[in-house]
């Protein structure tokens, strides 16, 4: 006897038996033949289960299941984080943030959903996240090209839209340029706000002075678009585009060891420490520490107002007039910093464009140690003091 049918004898024999005075009493009336079980089971074909498994879902195979299970644990499809869920009280995404926290929102600047291509044309609603979609439909093969907030328009190669579009930040060294315009360096002025680089810049860091993402000082060279060494060619060379993270695998395919910490091959000590151990990630550290320093110093003694740091608070840079070390208030608010100059402004800029992305001494080390010199270059000359007896290298 087959499956499907070992499956339903017994509930079937079991009905017929409970219910044999009744049937015996419709037979009586109607004088009906009995039918026999094996009839009753092909007359259920279509409702009993097919002959052939799975029958269980965990029991029935998703080819790609392993890859799905690691985006969902990944922080683009964590749909409580606050790049998600910051404008839930409005239910709907800004058109201007919408291209990167939400699949719906990417689709529509891309056209990919029927739309006119280069603009989301209206907010979308909130609940969505950086989803399959997001970065396998098929439209993308389409996209040749993506603008940075430079102004660039960067040619691609397949699989980079997504990544290059959302981790660029959102902008330039030239929107700097364009707020301080000809400004005198060291005179405050209450119409300047700090300019913010934005969350994800690691695209902007690799594209480098190329890609003119950090505020350029006159006079200066800056390293172009950072070509790593093979096998590394895109952002997914060293980064699992479903779990995000990265592969030391890839980083001991050329380094001793994959561990971030570690990782050098520069033998110049840039952080003035002499110190050729230290992994290249601290040079960038103790640097951009210092680069602090000097601004906090510059706006005490130049600008007349100290300045302290919250990363946890827009637009975080505040003051704090009375120098107690703790962040002025004002009506149950703090107060954002409101003594900036243009030359405390591009050092500031710089200092958080390299301190925004983590991974800023892998992805153009040499970028971002020229961006922290020259920054702490400039607010030094204003202090009356030398960069060279910091011991500092560009």
């Amino acid at each position: 006897m087959s499956f499907k049918r070992k499956f339903f004898f017994p509930i079937l024999l079991g009905f017929s038996i409970a219910a044999k005075p009744s049937i015996s009493v419709a037979q009586e009336q109607s004088q009906e033949p009995v039918r026999d079980i094996e009839e009753i089971v092909e007359d259920l074909e279509l409702y009993v289960m097919p002959d052939a498994g799975p029958f269980r879902p965990d029991q029935i195979e998703i080819k790609n299941k392993l890859a799905i299970g690691e985006w969902a644990r990944s922080g683009h499809a964590l749909s409580t984080a606050e790049a998600f869920t910051h404008w839930d009280e409005e239910g709907e995404v800004p058109v201007a943030c919408a291209t990167c926290h939400s699949g719906a929102g990417f689709r529509a600047f891309y056209g990919l959903d029927g739309s006119d291509a280069g603009t989301v044309e209206a907010p979308v609603p909130t609940g969505g996240v950086v989803d399959c979609d997001t970065c396998h439909n098929p439209g993308l093969a389409a996209v040749e090209e993506v603008k940075f907030p430079s102004g660039l328009m960067h040619p691609i190669a397949p699989g980079e839209a997504s990544c290059l579009t959302c981790h660029q930040g959102r902008a330039s060294g030239l929107n700097i340029s364009a707020s301080v315009a000809d400004m005198a360096l060291d005179d405050t002025n209450v119409d300047l706000r700090f300019i913010n680089p934005h969350y994800a810049v690691a695209a902007s860091t690799w594209l480098g002075g190329y890609g003119g993402s950090g505020y350029h000082y006159d006079g200066k060279d800056y390293s172009g678009r950072f070509f790593h060494a093979r096998p590394v060619a895109t952002c997914v060379s060293c980064h699992d585009p479903h779990s995000l993270e990265v592969s030391q695998n890839t980083c001991m395919s050329c380094h001793e060891n994959g561990e971030p910490d570690s990782i050098r091959l520069s033998r110049v000590s840039y952080d003035g420490s002499g110190n050729l151990d230290q992994g290249l990630r601290t040079d960038v550290s103790h640097n951009a520490e210092r680069l602090m320093g000097f601004i906090q110093d510059y706006a005490e003694t130049v600008a007349g107002t100290a300045i302290l740091y919250d990363g946890h608070q827009y637009p975080y840079f505040f003051a704090d007039a009375n120098n107690d070390g703790q962040i002025d208030v004002n009506d149950g608010r703090s107060v954002a910093y409101n003594a900036w100059t243009p030359r405390l402004l591009k050092a500031a800029y710089n200092w958080k464009f390299v301190t925004t992305d983590k991974g800023a001494f892998a992805h153009n080390p040499h970028y971002v140690l020229e961006l922290l010199y020259d920054s702490s270059e400039d607010l030094l000359t204003a202090l009356g003091m030398d960069i060279m007896d910091t011991g500092m290298m560009r």
